[in-house]
């Protein structure tokens, strides 16, 4: 058995944790410095930018959830599916449902040198989530 699949092991179990209490206390030392990331909305490299959004998110946003559905690994890629739900503080306090999926892919470190998220529905979808007012907000989607 090599170094290699102990440490992605270890690092699926690292993935679940953060997702559960996500945005608090990520294991930033999971990902590598220079890390690319990318979303519909949005994309960087690097660590120190990768934090600044994990923390405006926590600083903006309320009520932040971050459902994992599926966590899985083949080679040095790691795809999750999940939905991230928030509050957004506008006077109607829109509750915001975004499903989606993540691809990671890790260098021969074992650390995240690439995130990639996918959602599964428009920016135009969640601009209009935004728009919705009190009870008429989105439920989630149903997952299996």
């Amino acid at each position: 058995m090599t170094e290699l699949p102990t440490k992605n092991m270890d690092i699926i179990e690292i993935l679940k944790q953060d997702y559960q209490r996500f945005p608090a206390a990520p294991t930033y030392s999971i990902y590598d410095e220079n890390v690319y990331f990318r979303d519909p909305m949005t994309q960087f490299r690097g660590l120190k930018r990768y934090q600044q959004m994990i923390d405006f998110m926590a600083t903006w946003f309320k009520q932040i959830q971050l459902d994992l559905h599926d966590i899985n690994q083949e080679d040095n890629t790691i795809k999750t599916k999940w939905t991230l739900s928030w509050t957004t503080p506008l006077p109607w306090q829109p509750r915001i449902h975004i499903s989606g999926w993540s691809e990671l892919l890790l260098n021969a470190d074992g650390k995240i040198e690439s995130h990639i998220d996918y959602w599964d529905i428009s920016r135009l979808e969640v601009l209009q989530q935004h728009l919705k007012t009190g009870s008429r907000s989105p439920k989630p989607p149903k997952t299996s």
